[in-house]
């Protein structure tokens, strides 16, 4: 299926804007579609997960930058400089690598990364320790620099730890244990309560917010991601539903005259092994039978394969506004279209609304149909238009085309392609008059 955001659906307008994309590139000149071609072709919960990621790769960014330097002052000889600033960054990469895991283990995607994450726990304690203990024996007598680096440490620490802790009051478990280490260590260097409380104070809060973030934004992407599985699941349960009816109705209509052809043929086998007249009668029921059974079936395949506008309008409004894009429905008042026509245009926007949904960030979608002249066109428009530039180039996709095979008998067009100002119409035109001397042909 080719994306409803995509571009222009006819040979040649694929093959002019893939050649203008190849120029471009060749001239040297990026354009901003280029740009954010790695961000549009992701799916809502696909984006929601990198900016989720990012954001804690950005903490242990500002991690290294903001506590590194802290560590240099945290120590007056050279060597112990290096070490602490060392430290500081190479915990602040394990953290990076720790949440990621720790991530994917909360999704379920792979094992918990227990011996990463209690290895970046300990040198967080290990380096908090030591800028205390630097300062108690008085190289650094800024107490200020030295609570700093620990609690900064230990909230950083803590951050993966809290994304893997199961159950969620084990958290709270382990903000008072790193407030509670910071409190003694800083007793234990001033020897006064006026550093324990603030070191105690500081750490607190930091680790406190720290833990509070990672833990929401874990809980929020996997609910994301869940809604999105949910969603998926949803739709296949409605296409099996809809399966299992097709099936009961093909059983219901089938299966009882089947039952009856199998008994009057086996009847009619035996009456002509008798050389009984009566066996010509009963294989005329079995015929009249079949007859009255294909013509049952076709009823049945066309009741399912006819669809009625008013009422995947409706359906198109209600799927719509249910994935939060706004719907409105224009209709005119204009004599409506015979019903071959209202069927065409019905899969016309089945399939619209099925693409807008799958290949669109839209937030606005607006399906217009007008009758007169002789003539009935459909036209869909969104927004949220994504660049899928390897579908561009290949064309592939069968929702569309179908809907061309569809709209032929009847003498129609489908044209679909992106408007100057971002937005992405379908059109559906079909011959009135035409399709109705047609049927009655």
């Amino acid at each position: 299926m080719v994306p409803l955001g995509a571009a222009p659906l006819s040979g040649t307008g694929a093959v002019d804007d893939a050649g203008g994309e190849n120029g471009r590139r060749r001239m040297g000149t990026v354009s901003p579609r280029m740009l954010t071609a790695w961000w549009d072709r992701r799916s809502d919960p696909a984006r929601i997960e990198l900016y989720t990621r990012w954001t804690f790769h950005s903490f242990f960014v500002g991690e290294a930058l903001g506590f590194a330097p802290t560590a240099v002052l945290a120590a007056s000889v050279l060597w112990a400089k290096g070490v602490l600033a060392g430290a500081v960054v190479v915990h602040a990469v394990l953290g990076a690598v720790a949440t990621s895991r720790a991530l994917d283990w909360a999704l379920g995607r792979r094992d918990r990364p227990t011996g990463l994450l209690v290895t970046q726990g300990v040198l967080a304690v290990l380096v908090g320790t030591a800028s205390m203990v630097l300062h108690g024996i008085g190289r650094q007598p800024d107490f200020g620099v030295a609570m700093t680096l620990c609690g900064g440490l230990l909230a950083f620490g803590a951050t993966p730890l809290v994304i893997n802790l199961r159950p969620a009051r084990r958290i709270l478990w382990l903000v008072c244990g790193a407030t509670a280490l910071a409190a003694g260590l800083a007793l234990a260097v001033t020897g006064t309560l006026r550093g324990p409380v603030a070191a105690a104070v500081f750490t607190l809060l930091l680790t406190g917010a720290m833990t509070f973030t990672g833990r929401f934004s874990a809980w929020l992407l996997g609910a994301v991601l869940e809604l999105d599985t949910a969603r998926e699941t949803q739709a296949r349960l409605a296409v099996a539903e809809e399966r299992l009816r097709f099936g009961r109705d093909l059983h219901d209509v089938l299966g009882r005259n089947l039952s009856v052809i199998a008994l009057k043929s086996e009847l009619a086998a035996q009456l002509a092994q008798r050389g009984s007249a009566a066996a010509v009668e009963q294989m005329a029921e079995v015929q009249r039978i079949a007859r009255e059974s294909q013509r049952e079936m076709r009823d049945v395949v066309r009741g399912y394969r006819e669809a009625g506008l008013d009422a995947e309008l409706a359906g198109a409004r209600g799927v719509l506004e249910a994935a939060g894009i706004s719907c409105r429905i224009d209709t005119g008042r204009a004599a409506r279209p015979p019903q071959p026509v209202q069927s065409a245009l019905a899969w016309v926007v089945r399939e619209g609304t099925t693409n807008v949904l799958r290949h669109a960030d839209a937030a606005q979608c607006t399906i217009t149909l007008r009758a007169g002249a002789g003539r009935t066109v459909l036209t869909m428009e969104n927004d949220g238009v994504r660049d899928r530039p390897q579908a561009r180039a290949t064309g592939v996709g069968t929702g569309l085309p179908g809907l061309r095979e569809r709209l032929g008998p009847l003498h129609g067009t489908l044209t679909a392609g992106s408007l100057a100002d971002g937005r992405f119409r379908l059109t559906a035109e079909l011959p009135t008059h035409d399709t109705a001397s047609d049927d009655e042909g």
